[in-house]
Parts: structure tokens; C-alpha cells; sequence
């Protein structure tokens, strides 16, 4: 991490998240089409977090950034399909450092055999923990939201890797808040995020002063796209 990146006022958990995640191939910048349709000048891809080290690191920055937050709750939930192993690799982390909590997630389809149902792992109960990567529309969250609270628990905050702060998008519109915000003003949930746009941003611009380093050229065009869906 270079010292611009590193200096005050930063968030250096944010930050180290961010490198982490260039270096990994994670977080990419091109151009890329989102599911509201824009044309992102970068792209997260928590599926390539795809061996052993890299999730088992990913689990250490979310649970550092679940301790830091100080959201109280009773277990971990993850949303099928992704959410399933950074659940796992969450708990696993959380018990490390001391907290053991219990984790479940759902399935896609419910099994006719065994157990049966959706859901597997531990019963869910109590104050419930989503842990998913991104949050784009807020959809993923609804649906888990109500599979929650059909158990009697109560979905009560979301972890995520990459808040995006943009804008969201509902029946094909533009809305002035991001699905972020919209859980948190609208749900009343508590959300915390390893990393913002804004933290991509100041990485980037400690990259323009790296000789040799071409990831600040990147800058201007996340910028635009800040300036254009940012919220």
C-alpha cells in the first residue's frame, strides 16, 4: 500500500480490501455491462475469490469489518448462491477470533428427500446477519429478508464486500438512493460494507503518483461514472 493510500482520514481496511482485490483479478476496470444496464468502467466479481487463501483472507476482512461495526446479532445467513461459502468462511473466521455463531443458508430448489426444505444448517433464529458480496438492486435481500422471517427470525442487518453507491434502479428507472441506502432507510436494516466506490477512488488516485503504476489511469473514467450514478 503506498503511503498517499495509506495516509489520513484513510480507511486502511477499505483500502487494503481494494488492493487485495486488483491483485486477485476481482476487481477489474474495461468496460462492463451491470444488470441495470450501464456500462460500468469496473466490475467485482466475488466468484473469483476462487481458492483457498484468497476466501480465506476475504473471510478476514469481513469479519473484521463485522466486529468493527459493532452490529449485534445471533447468526449468519447466506444467500444461495454466492452467500453460501462466505457464510461458511465467515463463521469459520468469527470463531478464530473468538466469536463461534451459528451460520445457514438456503437452497435454490427445495429437496423432496431427506431433510427436505430450502434451508440447511443451523435453525435460524434470533437477530440475523445476511452476508452477501455486493447489493445491487436490493432483490437478493428482499428474497432473503422473507425467507428470514418466515423461520419467526428477524433479518436484522446485511455485511457486504463492495458498495457500489450508486444508483439503484426500479421497473427500469433511475431512483435517487442506492439499494444500500434503500435497506437502511426503507428496511430499517443496519448495513456495512468492507469497501465503498469512494475508497476505490482514493486507491486509484494513490496510484497516479506510482511510477510505472497504470492502475490511476483508471481514475477519470470511475469518476465520470460517480458523477453520473453516484449517490
Amino acid at each position: 500500500m503506498s503511503d498517499a493510500a495509506s495516509g489520513a482520514g484513510a480507511d486502511r481496511l477499505a483500502l487494503d480490501f481494494v488492493e487485495f482485490s486488483v491483485a486477485s483479478g476481482v476487481l477489474r476496470f474495461g468496460e462492463f455491462k451491470t444488470k441495470a444496464g450501464r456500462m460500468s468502467p469496473y466490475f467485482f466479481n466475488a466468484g473469483l475469490f476462487d481458492d483457498g487463501a484468497k476466501l480465506g483472507r476475504l473471510a478476514q476482512f469481513y469479519a473484521r469489518r463485522i466486529v468493527d461495526s459493532g452490529i449485534e446479532f445471533d447468526m449468519l445467513f447466506g444467500p444461495a448462491y454466492k452467500g453460501i461459502p462466505l457464510a461458511a468462511a465467515v463463521a469459520i473466521e468469527l470463531a478464530r477470533l473468538g466469536r463461534n455463531v451459528p451460520f445457514a443458508y438456503n437452497r435454490k430448489e427445495a429437496k423432496d428427500h431427506g431433510e427436505g426444505g430450502t434451508l440447511v444448517g443451523a435453525p435460524v433464529r434470533g437477530r440475523v446477519l445476511i452476508v452477501d458480496d455486493v447489493m445491487s438492486a436490493g432483490t437478493a435481500v428482499r428474497e432473503s429478508i422473507a425467507i428470514i422471517e418466515a423461520t419467526g427470525a428477524k433479518a436484522h442487518a446485511v455485511a457486504i464486500a463492495l458498495d457500489r453507491e450508486e444508483m439503484a434502479t426500479e421497473g427500469g428507472v433511475d431512483v435517487p438512493h442506492s439499494a444500500v441506502q434503500y435497506v437502511q432507510r426503507t428496511l430499517g436494516m443496519q448495513v456495512c460494507a468492507i469497501a465503498r466506490l469512494s475508497d476505490l477512488l482514493a486507491y486509484l488516485a494513490a496510484q497516479q503518483g506510482s511510477a510505472g503504476n497504470e492502475l490511476g489511469q483508471h481514475l477519470p473514467r470511475v469518476q465520470a461514472y460517480r458523477e453520473r450514478y453516484g449517490v
